[in-house]
């Protein structure tokens, strides 16, 4: 080999190591594509509305583990931007067994195109579910843009007097600036930093009653940058737990944030402690 070819293949190899693609980067994209597909199969299951189940919780069969602390209040899930209930599949199967509360899931159209009226119609949902059940508070779990609505609610549309605790997983709480192009929608440029929107939710907001809990991953690749999944403001009493090795689409069917999340809502309102990360 000439010392002109042996110099352009030192090169290359070089280039290929600066530009070697992290292994947990590669597992948990294979992990999106497999949680993408497995979506895709369920997906119409969830465009249709769910029917609201009858009365408070049913008695749960024998051998059926509670979660600590008593009956916990019913469970709000809300899917995230042209997504529908069916991604919490695997998640209402979590906590359906850990637990004698209902689970109740909210769509919302594809087609709104504003987080206020997405919050409003999510207060409706709520007082609805406080009506039937004779609770008096719920616990909401958003997934990324689905966790912005329920935060708009509890924050500016008096929503703390209903929502104990709002788990979010994957949400855009400073904004995201991934996809420039998809901005041409509108709740999409909602989600953007600095939007009118994001900066509401930057007002000060004191005496809100309602505890936060954010889960945030590391390779997150559409809230960019990723820690703008996290909660920071000085008036929110707020946890942002940091998940190691799951993409976006994932936060809502792995395991280990399914466990997450049961602890965040068996912990109830005002919980102390220190939030560990999830693996």
């Amino acid at each position: 080999m000439s010392r002109i070819a042996a110099r352009t293949t030192v090169r290359c190899l070089d280039g290929l190591q600066r530009f070697r693609v992290p292994p947990a980067l590669v597992r948990a994209t294979a992990l999106e594509l497999v949680v993408l597909a497995g979506h895709l199969v369920l997906y119409p299951t969830g465009l249709v509305p769910e029917r609201p189940a009858p009365g408070p919780a049913v008695r749960l069969p024998a051998g059926t583990a509670r979660l600590p602390g008593g009956d916990p209040v019913p469970t709000v899930l809300l899917h995230g931007f042209a997504d529908n209930r069916s991604v919490f599949v695997l998640l209402r199967r979590a906590l359906a067994r850990h637990g004698p509360h209902q689970v109740a899931c909210l769509n919302y159209s594809p087609l709104t195109c504003d987080i206020r009226a997405a919050a409003d119609l999510l207060g409706r949902h709520v007082e609805e579910i406080c009506a039937r059940t004779g609770r008096d508070e719920v616990d909401v779990v958003g997934h990324s843009l689905g966790g912005l609505i329920a935060r708009y609610y509890v924050q500016r549309l008096g929503g703390d007097r209903r929502v104990r605790t709002l788990v979010t997983l994957g949400t855009p709480h400073s904004g995201t600036s991934v996809a420039p192009l998809a901005g041409v929608h509108p709740i999409v440029r909602q989600m953007r930093p600095g939007s009118p929107v994001i900066e509401e939710l930057r007002s000060p907001a004191p005496g809100c009653r309602t505890r936060f809990v954010s889960f945030w991953s590391d390779l997150d690749r559409i809230v960019v940058p990723v820690e703008s999944a996290r909660i920071d403001h000085p008036d929110l009493h707020a946890e942002n737990v940091p998940v190691s090795g799951i993409g976006h689409l994932a936060l809502p069917v792995h395991p280990a944030v399914a466990a997450g999340v049961r602890e965040a809502l068996a912990a109830g309102p005002r919980a102390g402690g220190t939030a560990e990360a999830v693996a």
